[in-house]
């Protein structure tokens, strides 16, 4: 039995060679089936995001340069340009590494969610797919259990990294319940995507994009269940929003002072909330000078993230640590199970050569022996049929000269505690 885990991911491989080695949706059955027909694993699971593309795999005995060779020639790449950027982890440090991706360690944003949920769904493929046995099941979940422990016993997710999920955040801090809050985006773009995505999962209100163009606001707006306008609309909108998170590539601002006082009237002084991504701005400073509004830019959320990043650096060690545990606690799991199937078998061995003497002694007493006779021949026939294969064993080892085996046989059967007539 041997774990590996075998990959790229963005602090070893380039943007241009990560697209080249995903996986799309569609191949995944395919790809998992392959490798396990075409390399020596028993088992297989792939993840591949954007910023990764890793196989988890259980084999009876380690070839990490097969699958190697076998994935440089599904994605028609050479052997050599891959192995430069690949990394490759076995058995214990092989579950390590899952859990550490798992947990949002070994990524691009420290402690980031999305990983723990692409990742399970990396699982559920690989059980469509037939891929998934006994002891990459057991790994998956212990790696879930690990993740799942960081995330409730460390600070490592609580505190926002991005731009986006800062401003969301923050909006929070000032309207206790979204539900009944409403949001003007202006923009259409990454960021403006992203903080329509953290609006939704909060469940705000009510969503209104605003674009220069009402094609690509329509295109972001179906995405989340939101209004789509034009950039000529926002007056209309200004007086209804509570939040109002801006991030286009204007060169000159695109809120005033005078609109943001008129909605204010409309609003009866009902507090906005505003965040200015853009650079240059889209909204004028003087904005923030305005009673009931509260005015972030870029650098204000980029003082956030900074600070929330060094919290979960602090939090990462904690994670470590929750993961080293977990990586330890299961390859001890796993070691007792294998002793399991040993003395199973073990078991069933002993309870064979007891059944036949019992049967033996059985005959004898219904022969008429005495039953002295029996029970003596019984223990006989009996503690010999139980040493007899351990002793031929033993013999062979010493005359090869296996000295360590002899020890640990020593240990095995308990001789260096002396007789059990010794024992207090």
């Amino acid at each position: 039995m041997a774990f590996l885990a075998l990959g790229i991911n963005h602090k070893t491989a380039s943007v241009d060679v990560r697209e080249r080695v995903a996986f799309t949706p569609e191949q995944m059955v395919e790809a998992l089936q392959q490798v396990c027909r075409l390399t020596p694993s028993r088992e297989a699971a792939i993840l591949s995001t954007c910023n990764r593309s890793e196989l988890y795999l259980e084999q009876s005995e380690p070839d990490a340069d097969e699958v190697l060779r076998w994935l440089a020639d599904y994605h028609r790449l050479s052997p050599d340009e891959l192995r430069a950027c690949a990394y490759v982890h076995q058995d214990d440090e092989a579950v390590r590494h899952m859990m550490r991706v798992a947990s949002g360690l070994d990524s691009m944003v420290l402690g980031e969610p999305q990983i723990l949920g692409q990742m399970k769904s990396a699982y559920a493929v690989a059980r469509e797919a037939g891929t998934v046995g006994p002891l990459l099941g057991r790994l998956f979940q212990a790696t879930f259990s690990t993740a799942k422990s960081v995330r409730t016993d460390t600070a490592i997710g609580e505190n926002p990294v991005s731009v986006a999920f800062a401003a969301v955040s923050l909006a929070r801090q000032i309207f206790a319940d979204l539900h009944r809050s409403q949001a003007l985006l202006i923009g259409a773009g990454e960021t403006i995507t992203l903080v329509a995505r953290h609006l939704h999962e909060q469940g705000i209100k009510r969503i209104v994009v605003a674009n220069r163009t009402l094609e690509r606001a329509s295109l972001l707006a179906e995405q989340f269940g939101a209004h789509a306008v034009l950039l000529a609309d926002i007056p209309q909108e200004l007086a209804h929003s509570d939040i109002v998170i801006s991030s286009t590539a204007s060169q000159l601002p695109i809120l005033g002072k005078g609109a943001v006082e008129r909605a204010l009237k409309m609003r009866r002084h009902k507090p906005m909330f505003m965040v200015d991504i853009a650079v240059p701005r889209d909204i004028e400073p003087e904005v923030g000078e305005l009673d009931d509004v509260y005015l972030y830019t870029v650098d204000d959320l980029h003082e956030v993230v900074a600070e929330n990043l060094k919290s979960r650096q602090g939090a990462a060690m904690a994670a470590e640590e929750l993961v080293s545990a977990g990586a330890e606690d299961f390859m001890l799991r796993l070691r007792e199970l294998a002793a399991v199937d040993v003395l199973r078998a073990y078991r069933q061995q002993a309870e064979r050569l007891r059944d036949d003497e019992l049967a033996r002694a059985q005959r004898m007493l219904a022969n008429g022996a005495a039953a002295e006779d029996v029970l003596a021949q019984l223990a006989r026939g009996l503690t010999n049929k139980l040493l007899h294969a351990p002793s031929v064993k033993l013999k062979k080892i010493s005359a090869d000269g296996r000295f360590e085996a002899l020890a640990v046989a020593q240990e095995l059967f308990a001789l260096d505690e002396g007789p059990a007539s010794d024992k207090p």
